[in-house]
């Protein structure tokens, strides 16, 4: 496993992520959550992501229990809040009230004292940017977060929220986008501001929710137990990359990674890996085999023929519309 720095700070992260959006305490049960878990730190993996909203609390709580034991000083542990977490209307947002009230829920799930960097999950249109910072500065000063990071802000948001973070003397490090070779939305203006502001990406979706590994194909049924076919929360995700146009480009990989002696999904890791802005890649699993598989796309460099090649296959169906990193216009 390799290492990179998040953002400009002095912090190491390793280079692909453990996330557990969607399957702990939702898709998997528990005892394959901590297989895969283990399978992470086996390989190396060291940076685990979560969110206080992820199946309503229940992914930080599998989290927690199966790193418990792990020596905290070894593994940089993120979160996140806003979205709604309970019924009442100050069960969301990125207010005072909800920041404070969920930095002390999220360590009590994940069993720790602290998280090494808590992300404000969206932008917060309700609440002025003032106050949500401040809120942020005061968990940091604490000693409950080390960083601080957002995920899907605009380059606008993001330069908002550094210029304050500066004045408040607190580590405002990095971003955490939706990115792949099929969504590449980040690349236009959140990318070249991040790397002016020395704001880091941790990635999600990197294999565009598994249809970058090939495993769905025009004309047949999702697998068993693919995230198509989870009704709960997965399929509803996926379901704008399953058209026919998308599913016969991605087949186009295929030949790609077989010449660059990789599975199509390690190629697909690698790929957003070769954005010098990018931290690290979030990877999730329901088995421990697919962790194993992943992580072997660290360290891997494509040359310029192989990202030439995937760019002609994906282009016509590759997204890169900079307006499409939005935040809900109203509280969720």
């Amino acid at each position: 496993m390799e290492f990179r720095h998040l953002g400009r700070s002095g912090l190491l992260i390793s280079e692909i992520a453990y996330g557990n959006w969607i399957t702990h305490g939702s898709q998997v049960e528990e005892e394959a959550a901590v297989a895969c878990v283990r399978a992470a730190l086996d390989e190396g993996i060291t940076t685990f992501d979560t969110a206080d909203v992820y199946a309503g609390g229940r992914a930080e709580e599998v989290l927690g229990r199966a790193l418990k034991g792990e020596r905290r000083q070894g593994l940089e542990i993120f979160t996140k809040v806003y979205w709604p977490l309970g019924p009442g209307p100050n069960d969301r947002s990125l207010s005072r009230k909800h920041i404070m009230e969920s930095i002390d829920g999220s360590l009590r799930r994940l069993q720790t004292d602290y998280v090494d960097l808590y992300q404000a999950h969206r932008y917060d249109y309700s609440t002025p940017l003032e106050e949500t910072m401040q809120a942020f500065a005061d968990v940091v000063r604490s000693g409950k977060a080390l960083y601080i990071g957002v995920s899907e802000w605009s380059a606008t948001q993001l330069r908002a929220g550094w210029e304050m973070a500066q004045d408040l003397k607190i580590p405002f490090v990095s971003n955490q986008p939706q990115y792949s070779a099929l969504w590449r939305v980040i690349e236009a203006e959140v990318v070249p501001t991040s790397i002016e502001l020395g704001i880091g990406q941790v990635v999600f979706s990197p294999i565009a929710q598994g249809v970058l590994t090939g495993k769905y194909a025009v004309g047949q049924q999702p697998p068993e137990g693919s995230r198509a076919t989870d009704e709960k929360s997965g399929a509803r995700f996926i379901s704008r990359l399953l058209g026919d146009e998308v599913l016969t480009a991605v087949a186009g990989l295929k030949p790609i990674a077989e010449q660059a002696g990789l599975s199509m999904a390690q190629l697909a890791v690698a790929w957003v890996l070769q954005n010098p802005n990018v931290s690290a890649a979030i990877v999730g699993a329901s088995r421990p085999e697919q962790v194993k598989d992943n992580v072997k796309a660290s360290g891997v460099r494509l040359d310029a023929d192989v990202m030439k090649a995937i760019d002609a296959a994906l282009d016509p169906v590759a997204e890169r519309d900079p307006a499409l990193t939005v935040s809900p216009a109203k509280r969720p």
